[in-house]
């Protein structure tokens, strides 16, 4: 298998009980501030390139990152597993977690989660976790991409969006939620890693926040 140096790569860079049908995930705002992401040779495509190579479906960080060579694993090892604090849960919907907004349109939180339902079930996730990363599918012209978003600034109704795309016509048995557990995670850790994912403005991915 051809390894993707990340060299190349500018590092620096509601209950939730989901029934109805999304077609794609497609925020309505431009992107607020540059990304520190290249889209040429990384992990985001641009033109014709989109929807095709080895991160066009994000299902889990270790798959995710398994391009990598090893001489990247000892340049950024902080790269190749999460921030203390942060836990990320693969979940089949409907996810049986009920959410609040930290703020009006800015942040979500755990506030409850459904007795007996897939996320309870699962163990992971906790009453009062910020959710920090969700995967969302987004279509352009015949093609499609599952990546995972930075979700900090996500609204409610953004939150429900991307969840809600993750159908199985796409591929999906699931939908990747990433949260941070306040009391062991450092939120400055945390952003500065979610800056990896960060979609640039000039993909099709575009971000409101």
């Amino acid at each position: 298998m051809t390894k993707i140096s990340m060299s190349s790569i500018v590092l620096l860079s509601a209950q939730m009980m989901l029934t109805p049908s999304v077609e794609s995930f497609v925020p309505s705002h431009p992107l607020s501030m540059p990304s520190v992401l290249n889209a040429v040779n990384g992990i985001w495509n641009t033109g014709n390139d989109f929807g095709k190579g080895k991160f066009r479906f994000y299902e889990d960080l270790d798959s995710f990152m398994a391009p990598f060579p090893d001489e990247d694993r000892e340049l950024y090892p902080e790269m190749f597993k999460f921030p203390k604090g942060v836990y990320e849960v693969r979940l089949a919907k409907p996810c049986g977690i009920i959410f609040e907004e930290v703020e009006v349109g800015k942040g979500v939180f755990v506030a409850d989660l459904v007795e007996g339902g897939n996320a309870e079930r699962q163990g992971i996730i906790q009453k009062g976790d910020v959710l920090v990363g969700v995967t969302a599918i987004r279509i352009a012209g015949a093609k499609w991409e599952r990546r995972i978003l930075p979700a900090r600034k996500f609204g409610f109704d953004m939150v429900v969006n991307a969840i809600g795309s993750n159908e199985e016509r796409w591929g999906c048995d699931n939908v990747v939620l990433m949260v941070e557990r306040p009391g062991e995670a450092n939120s400055e850790e945390v952003d500065k890693f979610l800056e990896f994912f960060e979609p640039p403005a000039d993909t099709p991915w575009k971000l409101p926040v």
